[in-house]
């Protein structure tokens, strides 16, 4: 098995940060995804990858500070998980998540918790392999998501979704609303370039919406804080694809099937 290294404030900008490598229309959300971890290692934030160039990484942190509208005081809160490629079933996805919950218990932590698709949805960790894993579903929505936790206490307070996203709708009501944060070195590139072109060639009104603090995140109207699309006000998609003029109607005929 490959190391595992942390990202830190004093080698980010030499380290890769596993997507959009390659990818250099992206390369201004590529770095805001940086700019974006650098502040919140402040807060106790961990960026943790194999030490190759590959997609195998893992984010979390403390869930207080968590750009995602849950209430969890005391847990940790993983957000992007993946592996991919030939790193498949090779064991990294179990070690990534046990150095994790070594992290959760030396801090003494009452568990981990993940936003995830009740079914799978895009740009998010896998359901099933988690619950593999020994999480359990607390909580699920009616825009389908479920809120995962990992017990290390079993007597502590469990995780909440917030308010915000109980009703899996936004408060903009006409035509198509994109929310978006750097979270994601493909967010902002796609959403304030592609969904602008998709959504001007078929006359829809759209409107984007920045998360630009951790405030704004937590009272999102959507757990996928990376990206969500509603349309009148209904939540569609976490599927940045949509954005781009060859794949919006094909994801969009099949939601609303």
């Amino acid at each position: 098995m490959e190391q595992l290294i942390d990202l830190n404030k004093k080698n980010i900008r030499a380290e890769h940060i596993c997507c959009a490598i390659a990818d250099k229309k992206c390369s201004d959300s590529y770095n805001a995804k940086k700019d974006w971890l650098t502040k919140e290692f402040n807060n106790g934030y961990v960026f943790r990858r194999i030490n190759e160039r590959a997609k195998v990484f893992m984010e979390y942190g403390p869930a207080e500070n968590a750009w995602i509208p849950i209430t969890a005081p005391n847990y940790l809160n993983i957000n992007c998980f993946w592996v991919s490629g030939k790193y498949k079933k090779n064991g990294y996805g179990k070690e990534l998540l046990r150095t994790a919950i070594e992290d959760a218990e030396n801090q003494r932590k009452d568990g981990l918790v993940t936003v995830v698709g009740t079914k799978k949805f895009h740009f998010m960790s896998d359901t099933k392999w988690f619950l593999k894993q020994g999480f359990e579903e607390i909580e699920k929505i009616s825009s389908g998501f479920s809120l995962l936790v990992k017990r290390i206490n079993p007597e502590a307070k469990l995780p909440i979704f917030n308010e915000s996203v109980k009703s899996g709708e936004c408060k903009e009501k006409n035509g198509l609303v994109a929310y978006y944060s750097n979270r994601c070195p493909f967010a902002e590139f796609h959403a304030t370039n592609s969904l602008i072109e998709t959504a001007k060639d078929r006359k829809i009104p759209l409107q984007i919406i920045k998360l630009k603090t951790m405030e704004q995140a937590q009272s999102a109207p959507s757990p996928a804080t990376i990206f969500s699309l509603f349309y009148n006000g209904k939540f569609m998609t976490t599927d940045i694809s949509v954005c781009m003029n060859t794949r919006y109607d094909k994801v969009m005929d099949k939601i609303l099937k």
